[in-house]
């Protein structure tokens, strides 16, 4: 037996990225570390946007930002320090990897880390409008 999907519908052709895209995010629910996405204002037709993550405790050593396939991955690694006896532990050295998925065109630009918290710009570029006229054949019947 097939599985039904919104994307199941003949009319959605191509959406199947779309929907492998949709449940690797479902199945993503972690919330460690948290984060904040915002709109930047501006007067360019671009639309910038910020991610921030809090990110207290690790240095830019310990942070690594890629994109991958249309997904923007930031991975961080703390290692414990052994210099220490530790009478009580409540800030754990921990791990972590937090992926966005993003759009066809949204470009990343620059990662800042300032008081714990780590910034990542994104461009979204306008969108141009595309219109393409398909030219229809005439086929005689014999």
């Amino acid at each position: 037996m097939t599985r039904m999907t919104p994307f199941s519908n003949p009319l959605l052709l191509g959406f199947e990225t779309m929907e492998k895209t949709l449940d690797r995010l479902s199945k993503s629910g972690e919330g460690y570390p948290p984060y904040n996405i915002v709109r930047l204002s501006g007067e360019e037709p671009n639309e910038r946007l910020r991610i921030t993550l809090a990110v207290a405790g690790f240095t830019p050593e310990d942070l690594d930002v890629t994109v991958e396939d249309n997904q923007l991955i930031i991975r961080g690694r703390q290692t414990d320090d052994e210099d220490f006896e530790y009478l009580h532990r409540g800030i754990a050295s921990r791990q972590f990897q937090r992926a966005f998925v993003l759009a066809d065109g949204i470009k990343v630009g620059a990662a800042e880390l300032k008081n714990g918290l780590l910034s990542i710009d994104l461009e979204r570029p306008a969108p141009e409008k595309r219109v393409k006229r398909i030219t229809i054949s005439a086929i005689e019947d014999e």
